[in-house]
């Protein structure tokens, strides 16, 4: 089962801390020979983004930045893991080094699983 983890936040962007930039290596480096993170990344500030809108039937393309949003999307990984189960576990493990060297950081760490088929998608 492939499961994508977005890591969201409500506070000013601020980059990570040389700590968790290493603690977060050593994490990716274990899990990438391991066979089990596909990719990994994290997005640059949403000012040096596009967004293209359908809006009453008009397809737009606007440059950021945008208007403010609640949360903002700092990173994601695509992972290849037996179950939800497992992915949780992962996403605990990879939040609690934020927690551990971002200190004052909150954020979410969504765990969502890519449909496959048909089945997948209605939850059956």
């Amino acid at each position: 089962m492939r499961f994508m983890y977005i890591v969201t936040s409500s506070q000013p962007p601020r980059p990570p801390t040389p700590a968790l930039m290493e603690a977060m290596g050593k994490l990716a480096e274990r899990e990438i020979k391991a066979g089990r993170m596909l990719d990994n990344g994290g997005l640059l500030p949403v000012a040096m983004g596009a967004q293209v809108r359908i809006t009453d039937g008009e397809l737009n393309v606007v440059d950021g930045p945008f208007v403010e949003a609640k949360e903002m999307i700092g990173g994601y990984a695509i992972f290849e893991l037996r179950n939800k189960e497992e992915a949780v576990a992962a996403a605990v493990e990879f939040m609690q080094l934020h927690k551990e060297h971002m200190p004052g950081w909150d954020g979410i760490c969504e765990v969502r699983q890519f449909a496959g088929f048909a089945g997948e998608c209605s939850g059956q």
